[in-house]
């Protein structure tokens, strides 16, 4: 499956205006990005929503960021997949994850064992598993992923992410972080955008954890440091988002799937991904 160099990933175009979003959708395709990548993390009418941006679409990948496998069940997906008309099908990667203790409660528990045993379910329902990813942060799902699923989709993570991803799942698998952008000039307004975006998920240990590997402290997960934050944020005009995402592909990156941070809706967000495409495509 080409993916591109470069997809979106987009809350708006899953969770905002059916008809809005299918506009967007299809000029997202039309600018030319790769794939576009929407959340399923709090579960919901997933498939219904990727329907949506099927229909609205006609070539650009559709992809999952992710789908919570607490919240879906493996043939309910495969039996959805497996129904759609073959042009539908083929363009769609479904990436999975295992979501967060403390949003799920007190069942969670051995994340990989649970993938790899979902995983199994899946492949038996009749899910191609080269259409999948994994959401993978860790080593060890990092390794799960290189074994079982067409590679890792990390989220939240630099450049030195993409590398170590590379490293551990080896040549041929797909590596495709999400990589949030701030497109503003002002850095003082720039930093208050990407701390927006990060609070929530500065409480998710599973992402306090992956922080520290990739070399950041309590103190600056605490304090959501500019370290961090213009680590896991690219901040500022054209070129230095670009050059991110050059970062990442340099890494190891075969896929880098650009969110933007607007403090908008998804008329900022579009006009962001006009701005970068030139850049980026």
């Amino acid at each position: 499956m080409d993916l591109g160099k470069v997809g979106v990933w987009s809350m708006e175009l899953r969770f905002g205006d059916k008809a809005e979003a299918a506009r967007g959708a299809a000029e997202v395709e039309e600018l030319g990005y790769g794939a576009i990548w929407v959340p399923g993390g709090i579960g919901g009418d997933i498939t219904g929503d990727l329907d949506h941006l099927l229909k609205a679409t006609s070539r650009v990948v559709i992809a999952t960021g992710i789908i919570n496998i607490w919240k879906h069940e493996p043939a309910e997906i495969a039996d959805w997949f497996n129904a759609l008309p073959e042009n539908h099908r083929n363009r769609v990667m479904l990436g999975l994850g295992i979501s967060h203790g403390p949003l799920i409660g007190e069942n969670w528990n051995r994340p990989v064992a649970k993938m790899a045993a979902w995983l199994d379910e899946f492949a038996a329902a009749g899910m191609p598993l080269e259409q999948t990813c994994l959401a993978a942060l860790g080593p060890k799902m990092l390794e799960l992923a290189g074994q079982r699923t067409a590679g890792a989709h990390p989220y939240l993570v630099g450049p030195s992410h993409s590398a170590e991803a590379r490293r551990i799942m080896g040549p041929g698998k797909l590596v495709a972080p999400e990589q949030g952008v701030v497109l503003e000039a002002n850095p003082a307004r720039a930093k208050e955008l990407a701390r927006g975006a990060l609070t929530h998920y500065a409480r998710l240990p599973n992402y306090c954890n992956s922080w520290k590997r990739q070399g950041y402290t309590d103190a600056d997960i605490e304090t959501q440091s500019d370290a961090l934050l213009n680590g896991i944020f690219a901040c500022g005009d054209e070129a230095a988002i670009a050059a991110r995402v050059a970062e990442h592909h340099a890494a190891g990156a075969d896929h880098v799937c650009v969110q933007t941070i607007t403090g908008g809706g998804l008329a900022e967000s579009l006009a962001a991904l006009r701005r970068l495409a030139p850049v980026l495509l």
